[in-house]
C-alpha cells in the first residue's frame, strides 16, 4: 500500500513539475526575469517553509529542529542547484518547454542518480551499482534521441519560424545550458544528504517520516533562491526591468487594502446592531 501511495505522489509531484512553466507562455507583459523572480519566492521561499512547518512536532518549534546547527553545506549545495535551477530557466527561454525541460530533467536524472551513489563509495560495475548505471545509460540515450530529434527540427525552419515558435531560440546555446542545468541541478539530492542531523533531530522530536525531510528541503531551496535572486535583480537592473516588480508590489497592496477595506465594511455592518444593543444597555442603566 505504501509503495502505491509513494507512485501517487510522485504522479502528482510529476504533473506540477511539467505544468508549472506552461505560464511562462502567457505571460506577455512581463520580461523573463521579472517573472522568474516572482515565481521564485513562492516555490522556493513560501511553499517550502509552509512545508518546514509540517515537521514541527506538536509542542515544538521550526527552530528547535535545528538546534544542533544548520548544516551549510545544505546551503551551498543548494546554491550549486539554483544554478542548475536558473540554467533550467534559460534552457526553456532558447529551447522552449518541451525540448529544454525534456533534456534539462533527464540530465538532473542521471547525475542525481550517480553522484551521491559514487559518494556514498558505490560499486557502478557490480551489482544494484550496474543496475543504476545501466538505468543511467538508457536515460542518457533517450536525452541524445531528444536532442537529435530537436536539431532536426531546428535545421528545418526557417529564422521566422524559430522566431515566432520561441522568442530567444537558440538552439547550440540551449542544449549547452541544458546539460549544464541537468548536471548542476543534481546538487539538490547531495543537499539533502548534507542534512541528514536536521532530519534526525526532526524524528528524535516526534516529526512524522513523511514530512521528517522537510526542514531540510527548505535550506536547500534558500540556497537555490539566493542564487536566482541575484541573478535576476542583475538582470532587472541592467534591462532596466525592475519598475515590472514595483507595479506587481503596488498591485498586491492594492489588493491587500481592498482585502481589508472589504473587512472592515462588513465587520461594520455585522458589528453596529451589537454596538448599539450595548449602547441602549448602558443607558438603560
Amino acid at each position: 500500500m505504501n509503495i502505491l501511495i509513494g507512485l501517487l505522489i510522485i504522479a502528482v509531484g510529476s504533473f506540477g513539475q511539467s505544468s508549472s512553466y506552461v505560464p511562462i507562455k502567457k505571460v506577455k507583459s512581463w520580461s523573463w526575469e521579472s517573472f522568474w523572480l516572482v515565481q521564485g519566492i513562492f516555490a522556493w521561499l513560501v511553499f517550502p517553509l509552509l512545508g518546514a512547518f509540517l515537521a514541527v512536532p506538536t509542542g515544538h518549534s521550526l527552530g528547535e529542529l535545528y538546534s544542533e546547527g544548520i548544516p551549510f553545506m545544505s546551503v551551498l549545495y543548494g546554491v550549486l542547484w539554483g544554478v542548475g535551477g536558473l540554467t533550467f530557466g534559460l534552457s526553456m527561454r532558447y529551447l522552449g518547454v518541451a525540448l529544454g525541460q525534456s533534456i534539462s530533467l533527464g540530465t538532473c536524472a542521471a547525475f542525481g542518480t550517480l553522484l551521491p551513489a559514487l559518494f556514498a563509495g558505490t560499486n557502478l560495475f557490480r551489482g544494484e551499482g550496474l543496475v543504476l548505471l545501466t538505468g543511467v545509460c538508457i536515460t542518457l540515450a533517450g536525452i541524445a534521441v531528444i536532442g537529435y530529434a530537436g536539431s532536426l527540427k531546428a535545421r528545418n525552419m526557417s529564422d521566422e519560424e524559430k522566431q515566432k515558435a520561441i522568442c530567444d531560440f537558440a538552439f547550440t546555446k540551449g542544449i549547452s545550458v541544458a546539460l549544464l542545468a541537468g548536471m548542476m541541478s543534481a546538487c539538490f539530492s547531495l543537499g539533502l544528504e548534507a542534512g541528514a542531523e536536521v532530519q534526525q533531530t526532526a524524528l528524535a522530536l516526534g516529526a512524522s517520516d513523511l514530512f521528517a525531510l522537510n526542514p531540510v528541503i527548505l535550506l536547500v531551496t534558500l540556497g537555490g533562491f539566493c542564487t536566482n535572486a541575484a541573478y535576476c535583480l542583475w538582470q532587472n537592473i541592467k534591462n532596466r526591468t525592475g519598475r515590472e516588480l514595483i507595479t506587481c508590489c503596488f498591485a498586491l497592496w492594492r489588493v491587500c487594502f481592498g482585502i481589508l477595506n472589504s473587512s472592515g465594511w462588513a465587520w461594520e455592518k455585522v458589528s453596529s446592531p451589537v454596538r448599539r444593543s450595548c449602547w441602549l444597555s448602558r443607558g438603560a442603566y
